[in-house]
């Protein structure tokens, strides 16, 4: 962890306007505005890019990739402006538990994986990188997309401290921990060998 220096105030301020910014639902957005439905009725009801890609529409499935991720490293960066280091990463995980329970639909959200490697690659550049690359790998030998995101998870903190950056560590394991209590349904389906693939049909 980065030692604490700033104030109980920049903080708090921290941690709201990250929560705030995270609780965006793009997916939800995005596919209203193109008239695409309610992304919480198409496929697995998730309101991440995966599930977006489900409607067919690639170029919205992409734009919520993207703004998914980007309210992540966006709360890390105003953090980091406004205070310090550990209001970065304090940002980060409020932006997490943003997406993963957002006041905006019920605290019903997504799986955080864009937010996740979002906020990794703000926080640290080649964590992020090395967490993406781990990401893709495992997409192109497996065309599953869960399992990309618990091997990118479960080794985002061994990069971590492999590349200099150990007060990233505490942060990204509890980040790691809650990606896969949210990815439990597509553990079980996984195990028995149901868990569709990128781009496929649930």
């Amino acid at each position: 962890m980065p030692e604490i220096t700033s104030g109980a105030a920049a903080l708090i301020l921290a941690g709201v306007l990250g929560y705030l910014l995270g609780s965006i639902p793009f997916g939800v957005v995005l596919t209203r505005l193109m008239g695409l439905g309610d992304l919480r009725k198409i496929g697995s009801g998730n309101i991440g890019a995966t599930n977006v890609l489900r409607t067919g529409n690639k170029g919205a499935a992409l734009a919520t990739l993207i703004l998914d991720g980007g309210k992540g490293a966006a709360a890390v960066l105003a953090a980091r402006a406004l205070a310090g280091e550990d209001a970065a990463q304090l940002a980060g995980l409020a932006a997490f538990l943003g997406h993963l329970f957002p006041v905006w639909l019920g605290f019903k959200g997504g799986k955080g994986v864009a937010t996740f490697l979002g906020t990794l690659l703000a926080l640290a550049l080649p964590v992020g990188l090395a967490a993406c690359a781990t990401w893709l790998a495992t997409a192109v030998v497996s065309r599953i997309s869960s399992l990309s995101a618990l091997v990118a998870a479960a080794l985002a903190a061994v990069w971590a401290a492999l590349l200099g950056h150990g007060d990233m560590v505490v942060l990204i394991v509890l980040l790691a921990i809650l990606v896969f209590v949210r990815h439990a349904p597509n553990i079980a389906r996984l195990r028995a060998g149901t868990e569709p693939r990128i781009g496929g049909k649930k």
